[in-house]
C-alpha cells in the first residue's frame, strides 16, 4: 500500500498494470509523450517501457477522488470492448491494492484509440 501517494510513481504503477492486460498493443502517447524522450528499453513482445507513461494520466487525490483516463491501442485479434473492460477492471485492481481504505474509489475510464 502507498502511505503518501507519488502521483508519478502511481501512473507507472497504472502503465504497468495495463500492459499486463491481454489483447493491450500499448498505451497512446499523447501530444506531449511524443514530443519527450523516447523510452530506453523494450519490454515482454516490443512494448516500451521507462520513463514514459504515455497513455496513462492520472488527477485528483489529496482527500478527493482520484481520476485515471487511460488511452490504449488494442491487438486486432481481441474484441475491443473485452480488452477496455478488462483494462479498466485491472486499473481499478490495481489502485484497490496501492490505495488505503479512506481514500474515496477512483472513477477510471478507457478509450480505446485504435487497433495494430
Amino acid at each position: 500500500m502507498i502511505q503518501r501517494i507519488d502521483r508519478s510513481a502511481l501512473t507507472e504503477e497504472l502503465t504497468r498494470t495495463i500492459l499486463e492486460v491481454p489483447g493491450v498493443a500499448f498505451p497512446r502517447p499523447r501530444l506531449t509523450n511524443l514530443l519527450g524522450a523516447a523510452p530506453t528499453a523494450s519490454g515482454t513482445g516490443g512494448r516500451p517501457v521507462g520513463t514514459s507513461s504515455a497513455g496513462v494520466r492520472v488527477r485528483g487525490g489529496d482527500g478527493g477522488p482520484w481520476h485515471v483516463e487511460v488511452r490504449l491501442v488494442a491487438l486486432h485479434a481481441d474484441r475491443t470492448l473485452d480488452v477496455a473492460r478488462a483494462a479498466r477492471h485491472a486499473v481499478e485492481e490495481r489502485l484497490d491494492a496501492l490505495l488505503s481504505g479512506s481514500t474515496p474509489r477512483a472513477d477510471v475510464s478507457v478509450t480505446v484509440t485504435g487497433g495494430i
